[in-house]
């Protein structure tokens, strides 16, 4: 869909700023419902129109919305938006962006940590929860035309009294905290600060300082860091060893925090009980061969995390926030810097 011409407006007498997003719709493209929201503050442009008439847009373009990691920020984009003031990311995860490359630009960026933690939350804690109760396994059970009866030892584990493991106690670690408290659950967590003793004990988390000491423990390992150089591969063949045979574990940060590899052995050697991850590396995993698509003790769900209408709109109104205070210079609520 091309919108030159569409979107012309006024602010203050003069155009609006030109906002370059990847597509409309699509698989990488900003949702047709967030449309009118965006249309009220921007004038819009495709990556499209831009390739189409780079002479005319480059001075336009003054902040770019990423939505689903597109368009692609390097050298070659960057060096030919010379009013560029902001990059604005649909999400909490930087990765996918040479952060320093871009400050060398002059050029701000933001991510959505608040639209992001509840759905993601929500997330984590289905996966836990179908997988306890190996609810995909029993969907096929339940529609299987051969299906007369479902065995008797066909069981799940039990989610009320069993132990928790949260690796990164972020604000979507916490919100995890806060629904597995509801299911009586015990919680431990590990995170590179502690968290203040009175947010401990509002959901009974304890803390572990070693990574180990929650793996030997926990029923369940809930995954949620951000993917740094230090976060790859953090759960390996070790850290799986690690872990109880009855264990779970869960992935709703990176796929790359997970060594696949060594995952898909410890699923078939028993030295884990089953896997739920929402996140793969890559995304998603090559049809044909994987071995990770022919295990039944897994669940793996397309990057759910912050899919729902609620979230999605909340998540274009945090970039909206945070590029309309980089173009007006004041303070972005939700600036990242690089490290």
């Amino acid at each position: 869909i091309s919108l030159c011409g569409l979107s012309h407006g006024t602010m203050g007498g003069g155009e609006l700023p030109g906002l370059l997003v990847n597509e409309i719709g699509g698989r990488h493209g900003i949702l047709h419902s967030h449309l009118a929201f965006l249309k009220k503050h921007f004038y819009l442009i495709t990556m499209k129109d831009f390739l189409e008439s780079k002479e005319h847009m480059s001075k336009k373009v003054q902040a770019i919305y990423l939505w689903w990691h597109k368009p692609v920020i390097d050298r070659e984009l960057l060096q030919s938006l010379p009013n560029l003031k902001v990059i604005a990311n649909s999400g909490v995860g930087m990765d996918h962006l040479d952060l320093k490359l871009i400050a060398s630009f002059g050029v701000k960026m933001a991510n959505a940590p608040h639209a992001v933690s509840t759905s993601t939350a929500d997330t984590g804690m289905a996966l836990l929860l179908a997988s306890a109760r190996r609810l995909v396994e029993g969907c096929h059970i339940a529609i299987s035309s051969g299906t007369e009866h479902c065995e008797a030892d066909f069981l799940g584990v039990e989610v009320t009294g069993a132990t928790l493991g949260i690796i990164g106690m972020g604000r979507i670690g916490y919100k995890i905290a806060l629904r597995a408290k509801a299911f009586e659950m015990k919680i431990l967590y590990h995170n590179r600060t502690r968290r203040k003793e009175q947010e401990e004990q509002a959901v009974g988390a304890t803390y572990c300082e070693k990574i180990d000491n929650l793996l030997q423990q926990a029923d369940f390992v809930m995954v949620v860091v951000s993917l740094t150089p230090q976060t790859r591969k953090l759960i390996g063949k070790r850290e799986m060893e690690l872990m109880k045979p009855t264990a779970t574990l869960i992935n709703i940060s990176r796929g790359a925090v997970i060594d696949q590899e060594a995952l898909v052995t410890a699923l078939q050697t028993g030295t884990i009980r089953a896997a739920a991850l929402d996140v793969t590396y890559p995304e998603p995993l090559p049809r044909l061969d994987h071995t990770l698509l022919k295990l039944k003790n897994i669940i793996i769900t397309p990057h759910l995390g912050i899919k729902t209408d609620k979230a999605t709109y909340m998540i274009t109104e945090e970039a909206v926030e945070n590029i309309l205070a980089a173009l007006n210079g004041v303070p972005m609520p939700s600036e990242v810097l690089p490290s």
